[in-house]
């Protein structure tokens, strides 16, 4: 795994939680619980095409 993706995972985490914090705290928790959903599907979108390259390597790997 590359340390690139971990970073990516954590900057976009980083973000996400400050800004639920700014929104929470003035009052717009509807928006900050959409802006944690956003988060969680940027991650795993970032994830599934990590899982795709790995699947892609593996088929090559076994001559599948």
């Amino acid at each position: 795994m590359e340390v690139g993706l971990i970073l990516k995972v954590a900057g976009v985490g980083m973000l996400i939680a400050v800004s639920h914090q700014i929104l929470s705290k003035s009052g717009r928790d509807e928006q900050a619980m959409l802006l944690s959903l956003c988060g969680i599907i940027i991650v795993l979108i970032l994830l599934v095409q990590e899982l795709g390259t790995l699947y892609d390597t593996i088929r090559d790997v076994f001559g599948l």
